[in-house]
């Protein structure tokens, strides 16, 4: 079976002030104990809400859209014909459609939908896509450029054909990615400016393992992950042994990243002339970071040197050898001159005594 949940359908974000609404569509047949129908709504690669078929209830994933659909009948409403009447309908008829056109019968299918709106929140700019994706390969997708259907399975050209002729169709397409989705996006992204929109600056290190290892400058805490981490020198940008790292989450829901600088060619009177910057989107100032040896943390423990070693070696050889000589000694002395049992010592010092005592 082709990975279940392939999400070859990706909205590419080039630019840090790019947002982003994504709605994810999975119909399946044939797939044991998995429902028949699930979407999935995500805000800057966040997700926001859930719902399935099978538990028939729109699940709302971050605090603030719980508020949102509590507050706003009309958008819990919205969901749920979507998520419970709607597409999985047209899910079902296209899946069984599908079916006859690759003539399959009795196999595990996966047909998946995402459609993705982008907006500016600096140049206004909107943008977006429609991709569908079947047995984990993909299907037809829509240019909204162009606003055309592109197919690029054989067994998808009809489909496009008639999409493509069908203008009031192309018209919602247009009207749902440049006008609908990105409004939507906008309320969304007031509402969870609290939690989704907020800033938090890092904290900046620089580790190195052991002396000959690349410094590596560390950034962690910082939300959102729309962050860039590189080196400089003497201001320009380095490419050149520099190893970036990538963005990765922490626990508490801010991120991490890395950038590692081979510096074992530098010599110690150029170091002065490297810094490591970090960028948050929405954030002006730059952190930068000098590459200064004082500043660098590290767990590495300078090992002692030989002759030092060699003569605490000895040392304890020394102690060794001579404790076993006094124990070889004190046993050889113990077997020619055996201790008196304590019942002739008894008697000798009865007779002292009595002696002593006449």
């Amino acid at each position: 079976m082709k990975v279940l949940f392939l999400l070859l359908l990706f909205c590419h974000v080039s630019s840090s002030v790019k947002h982003s609404l994504k709605y994810f569509l999975t119909g399946s047949d044939g797939v044991p104990n998995f429902p028949e129908f699930m979407a999935a709504a995500a805000v800057d690669e966040h997700l926001v809400a859930y719902c399935d078929i099978n538990r028939k209830t729109v699940e709302p994933k971050q605090e603030w859209m719980k508020t949102l659909l509590e507050n706003d009948p009309q958008v819990l409403e919205w969901y749920r014909r979507e998520c419970f009447q709607i597409q999985p309908n047209l899910f079902k008829t296209t899946l069984s459609s599908l079916k006859q056109r690759f003539n399959q019968s009795g196999d595990v299918l996966v047909f998946q939908n995402m459609d993705c709106c982008e907006w500016d929140d600096e140049t206004g700019e909107v943008n977006g896509f429609s991709q569908y994706g079947y047995d984990g390969e993909d299907f037809i997708s829509l240019d909204l450029k162009t606003l055309t259907w592109i197919a690029p399975k054989q067994q998808a050209v009809t489909i496009k054909l008639r999409w493509n002729a069908d203008e009031a169709r192309l018209k919602f397409n247009e009207m749902f990615f440049t006008e609908i989705c990105p409004e939507r996006l906008k309320k969304y992204l007031v509402v969870s400016k609290s939690s989704l929109q907020r800033t938090e600056l890092p904290s900046v290190s620089l580790l190195q393992k052991t002396p000959s290892s690349p410094v590596s400058c560390h950034a962690s805490g910082f939300y959102p992950d729309r962050a860039t981490l590189i080196w400089r020198k003497d201001g320009e940008e380095l490419h050149e042994d520099v190893e970036l790292g990538e963005i990765l989450p922490n626990h508490d829901g801010t991120f991490q990243t890395s950038a590692d600088l081979n510096v074992s060619s530098v010599p110690p009177e150029d170091w002065r002339r490297y810094d490591c910057v970090f960028h948050l989107s929405g954030v002006k100032d730059d952190d930068v970071t000098k590459l200064d040896k004082a500043e660098i943390r590290t767990n590495w423990v300078s090992p002692p040197e030989f002759p030092v070693v060699a003569v605490v070696i000895g040392l304890l050889l020394l102690t060794v050898f001579i404790i076993g000589l006094y124990m070889w000694r004190r046993n050889n002395s113990y077997l020619k001159n055996p201790p008196i049992p304590p019942t002739v010592i008894d008697v000798v010092i009865y007779e002292s005594v009595s002696t002593d005592s006449q």
